[in-house]
């Protein structure tokens, strides 16, 4: 039976190829990367690298062949993102809490790279095996960032309820209620991710309910319009954040293991 990891990374590593592919198709930087800023010269050739990058990635990751170092580069890009382009925009309005939510989101995302390469089992040469330790020491972070994201998610879902609302599918009765209740799932997941004695149950749970609002959610609404790359990438997007919370979880259950039978915790 598969494990919870590897479903993780498979998700994670499909991913990041169809992102690639996006943006080599429309030559245009599509939600994981932002659009660059104005004055940046040559956005298309960028949009190019950038995508082949992403597939470099996804195939060194879903093959588990130089993965941990694929996910180096993806660490690297989304830092990039977050200082450069996510946060400035941020800052252009602080105060409206929606602005927030994509540098949390990329925040999150990070910590699905950090929880994938410090859960990778690949071959390890000296220079590696230092890399796999420097993602060891900052797995911690990974939970914060991906609980903080689902927390601020979780209250959005209140704050802006009219607008989520619209994104709720026809054809399910009491738009209200269900956001209201996704909203109460995202912070208590948050919430679970945070604690230690509720992280595995919790990211679990998280990554299951990322996965139906792929399947009921982000794939109708993209074959709605095919031509909205968009809503493509919402589908692939959805998917790495339910592969990084099964990543979490399965680290949750060998940590508890590992501590059962007497192991040192790993770092």
């Amino acid at each position: 039976m598969i494990s919870l990891s590897t479903l993780g990374r498979l998700f994670f590593a499909i991913s990041m190829v169809a992102f690639g592919i996006q943006q080599l198709v429309t030559a245009e930087f599509v939600r994981l990367v932002p659009p660059l800023p104005a004055w940046i010269p040559s956005h298309s050739l960028w949009a190019y690298l950038a995508g082949i990058l992403l597939i470099l990635a996804g195939v060194a990751i879903g093959t588990d062949y130089k993965a941990r170092w694929a996910a180096a580069v993806l660490g690297a890009m989304l830092i990039l993102s977050i200082l450069f382009l996510h946060l400035p925009k941020a800052f252009t309005n602080p105060q409206a809490g929606f602005m927030w939510t994509n540098p949390a989101k990329a925040l999150a995302m990070l910590g699905g790279v950090i929880l994938l390469a410090g859960a990778l089992r690949e071959e390890e040469t000296n220079q590696s095996s230092g890399l796999a330790r420097l993602f060891r020491r900052l797995t911690p972070l990974a939970p914060l960032f991906f609980g903080g994201f689902l927390i601020l998610g979780g209250i959005q879902h209140f704050v802006y309820a009219d607008f989520v609302m619209k994104l709720v599918p026809a054809w399910i009765p009491g738009p209200r209620f269900w956001v209201y209740l996704t909203g109460l799932a995202l912070i208590a997941g948050g919430v679970g991710l945070l604690l230690p004695k509720t992280q595995r149950l919790a990211a679990t749970m998280v990554g299951i309910m990322i996965l139906l609002w792929v399947v009921l959610l982000h794939i109708p609404r993209a074959l709605a319009d095919v031509h909205d790359a968009g809503e493509t990438s919402g589908v692939f997007e959805a998917l790495a954040l339910s592969g990084a919370a099964f990543i979490l979880a399965d680290r949750g259950r060998a940590l508890r293991r590992e501590t059962r039978v007497g192991l040192p915790p790993r770092t």
